[in-house]
C-alpha cells in the first residue's frame, strides 16, 4: 500500500497564509528560498530531528504560490511510492495523466523533480481531475 505522506495547498498572499495557520492551528511554518519556489513547509505535528512526524498517522504539508492555472488552486495530497517510474506508468495505465514538475531552469518537465533531503516528486491528475503528487522518498540524495 502507498500512504498519503504530505498535503499541499496554494496561497495568494504568503504572509497572510502563514499568519492564519500559525495563529489558528499553532502550525510551525518554514519558508524555503526562491530556488524551491518560495515553498512554505507546514509542521502540523511534532517532528524529530530529521523532520519526520513522531506520531503515526499524522502528516505535515506545504504551501506553494498559486498560479493562473486553476490546477494550482485545489489542495493536493502526496502519495509515497517505492518506485516513481513504475508509479508514473500505473497512473497513466489507470487513466490518469502526468502533469510534470519544474526542472532546475524553471521549465515544465515530465521527469520527476529531485527535492533535496526529500526525494523524487512529480504531479499528476487522477481520472476524476483531482491533482495528486507522487513521491519516491530518498531518491539517491
Amino acid at each position: 500500500m502507498n500512504p498519503v505522506v504530505h498535503f499541499e495547498m496554494g496561497y495568494f498572499d504568503r504572509e497572510r497564509m502563514k499568519k492564519f495557520y500559525e495563529s489558528a492551528f499553532g502550525w510551525k511554518m518554514q519558508q524555503l528560498g526562491a530556488e524551491m519556489g518560495n515553498y512554505v513547509v507546514a509542521q502540523t505535528a511534532d517532528t524529530d530531528e530529521k523532520g519526520m512526524v513522531k506520531t503515526p498517522g499524522t502528516i505535515n504539508g506545504g504551501f506553494y504560490q498559486k498560479m493562473e492555472s486553476p490546477l494550482s488552486h485545489a489542495p493536493s495530497v502526496v502519495i509515497s511510492v517505492q518506485d516513481i517510474q513504475a508509479a508514473m506508468k500505473a497512473v497513466t495505465a489507470g487513466g490518469g495523466k502526468m502533469l510534470g514538475a519544474m526542472d532546475e531552469k524553471g521549465q515544465q518537465s515530465m521527469e520527476p523533480m529531485m527535492i533535496p533531503g526529500v526525494g523524487l516528486w512529480i504531479s499528476c491528475m487522477d481520472p476524476e481531475d483531482n491533482r495528486i503528487s507522487i513521491l519516491q522518498p530518498g531518491g539517491g540524495m
